[in-house]
């Protein structure tokens, strides 16, 4: 009887042994992951946040539609342009200009709204605040963002990376209401002036200008 207890104790330690090995292995590969990621994002940064400015071509569909269009980005700033409008972002405010109805929106947008017309918005958005995994898909790497405080607006990120050139091909976010995809391509720095990421009326004199803030 008290070789049996004796095999049995023996047993629970050895299983106890065998999951503390599984649950450290487990956190050192998910350690290891993360700080592969960042390196990754922290490339993609530097590519794509180039101090002079940059260009691309876009298209995107999910929470806000669908559209498609040219995105010009210098830091945290961008000016798309598509067919029903074009919008300014100077790094606080936004100016929306809407064709058919000859307005414009001005507004201090979330970070969603930031990210759903800025498919770059993510080199500064990982920095903080979120949990980070990735795999290789293809040529690419996927990095997987996922918020770590529940209340924020954007919940979880998929980013698709060339391995060698570390440009972003694809951008995937979830929100409380379902998921955004933003496909970029074209992708090439360019010299741009601050100017052209606010809004002129001088240029649209009869539109009706509103003031959402």
């Amino acid at each position: 009887m008290m070789l049996a207890l004796t095999a049995g104790a023996q047993s629970a330690a050895t299983k106890r042994t065998a999951t503390k090995t599984v649950t450290k292995t487990a956190t050192k590969t998910a350690t290891n992951t993360s700080a592969q990621a960042r390196k990754v994002l922290d490339k993609t940064a530097a590519v794509v946040g180039n101090a002079s400015g940059a260009t691309a071509s876009f298209s995107m569909s999910g929470k806000y539609g669908k559209s498609s269009g040219t995105i010009s980005i210098k830091g945290n700033k961008f000016a798309a342009h598509t067919n029903q409008g074009i919008v300014w972002y100077d790094g606080k405010t936004q100016w929306t200009y809407v064709k058919d109805n000859d307005e414009v929106n001005v507004t201090n947008p979330s970070e969603a709204e930031r990210q759903a017309m800025n498919p770059y918005q993510f080199i500064t958005l990982y920095k903080s605040g979120f949990n980070m995994a990735m795999k290789t898909v293809g040529n690419n790497y996927q990095v997987h963002l996922t918020a770590q405080n529940k209340k924020r607006t954007i919940q979880e990120m998929y980013i698709l990376i060339n391995k060698s050139s570390y440009k972003p091909s694809q951008v995937k976010m979830r929100q409380s209401n379902g998921w955004t995809t933003i496909n970029i391509s074209n992708f090439r720095n360019a010299k741009l002036s601050d100017a052209m990421f606010r809004f002129n009326s001088k240029d649209y004199p009869n539109a009706e200008i509103i003031d959402l803030r």
